[in-house]
C-alpha cells in the first residue's frame, strides 16, 4: 500500500532509540525523511549512515530538547535544510520513577517538563509549516496514562497530559485540517525495556515469561515495528479522517478481560 508519504519531512524527537528509531526508519522506507532530533550523536550518526546506505534520506540535529530555543532552533534547522515540514512525532521521553513517595516535589517538576513541554514546543513553532501543508501530529503516549502503574508520578501525568493535548489541539486545529492522534503503546521490547529486565530482577526470564502470560494476544510483546507501522498509517492520508483518537497497540493487554491470560 503507497502511502504517499514520499519525501515528505517528519521530525521524530528521540528518533534513534527503540520506537524512535523503528518510527524514523520505517519512514525512510516509505521514502519520507525522518529528521532525529536528540542528544544521542553517536547512535543517530549510525542511524542516518544505515538509512543513506539503503537508499534512502534522512537528517539528524543533536539537541538536548527541554527548553523552547531548543525546540525554535530544531525547526529552523529543519527548514533551512529540508525546506518544509510535515508532521511531528512526540517521542521522547523516559520512565523515571519519580514517585509520590520517594519522589521529591522539585524532582516530579522535573519530570512532567522533561517528559512533557517538548511537545509543546516543537508543535508551537512547527505551527505555519503545519498549517501550510495541513500536517499531521501524532503523539507516542504510554498506557501508564490510563492504567497507572505505580512509583513514576511525573511520567504518569506527563503521559495523561499528552492525551488531553491530543484532543485539545486536535480541536484547536480542526479549522486548518491538521489531523492530532496519539499511540499508547503497553509492553514493547526495546533496548531500554530490556536492560530493566536484566538490571532490575534476579530472573529477568521469569519475569519476562510473567508479562508475557499477562498479554492476551499472542502472549508476546507488542514490536517496535508494529508501534512504527501504526505512527506511519496516522500520518498518511490512509488514516484522512481520523483525529483526536488514541490507539492502543497492545495485543489487548489494557482493554481485554484477564480471564483470557
Amino acid at each position: 500500500m503507497d502511502l504517499h508519504l514520499q519525501d515528505k519531512v517528519y521530525i521524530v524527537s528521540g528518533g534513534s532509540k527503540g520506537i524512535g528509531e523503528g518510527i524514523s526508519r520505517a519512514l525512510a522506507e516509505e521514502g519520507a525523511i525522518p529528521v532525529i532530533a536528540t542528544r544521542s550523536r553517536g547512535v543517530s550518526e549510525k542511524l542516518v549512515g544505515e538509512i543513506e546506505s539503503e537508499g534512502g534520506k534522512a537528517l539528524f540535529i543533536p539537541v538536548e530538547l527541554g527548553t523552547p530555543e531548543s525546540a525554535a532552533g530544531v525547526i529552523q534547522d529543519t527548514l533551512a535544510k529540508l525546506g518544509r515540514i510535515d508532521g511531528i512525532v512526540n517521542n521522547a521521553g523516559r520512565n523515571d520513577g519519580i514517585g509520590l513517595e520517594k519522589g521529591k516535589p522539585q524532582a516530579f517538576r522535573q519530570s512532567v517538563g522533561q517528559n512533557l513541554f517538548h511537545y509543546y514546543d516543537l508543535v508551537h513553532y512547527a505551527l505555519p509549516q503545519l498549517i501550510e501543508h495541513k500536517g499531521v501530529i501524532v503523539n507516542v503516549s504510554s498506557k501508564v496514562a490510563l492504567t497507572g502503574q505505580g512509583g513514576t508520578s511525573g511520567y504518569a501525568a506527563s503521559k495523561g497530559a499528552q492525551l488531553a493535548l491530543t484532543r485539545e489541539w486536535a480541536a484547536e486545529l480542526l479549522p486548518h485540517g491538521i489531523r492530532v492522534n496519539a499511540i499508547l503503546p503497553a509492553e514493547v521490547m526495546t533496548p531500554l525495556y530490556r536492560n530493566w529486565l536484566d538490571n532490575s530482577f534476579d530472573d529477568p526470564g521469569a519475569k519476562e515469561r510473567e508479562i508475557l502470560t499477562k498479554i492476551p494476544l499472542g502472549h508476546r510483546m507488542t514490536t517496535v515495528r508494529e508501534i512504527a507501522d501504526m505512527t506511519l498509517f496516522l500520518l498518511s492520508d490512509r488514516s484522512a479522517h481520523t483525529t483526536g483518537q488514541f490507539i492502543i497497540v497492545d495485543g489487548g493487554y489494557v482493554h481485554l478481560d484477564r480471564s483470557l491470560t
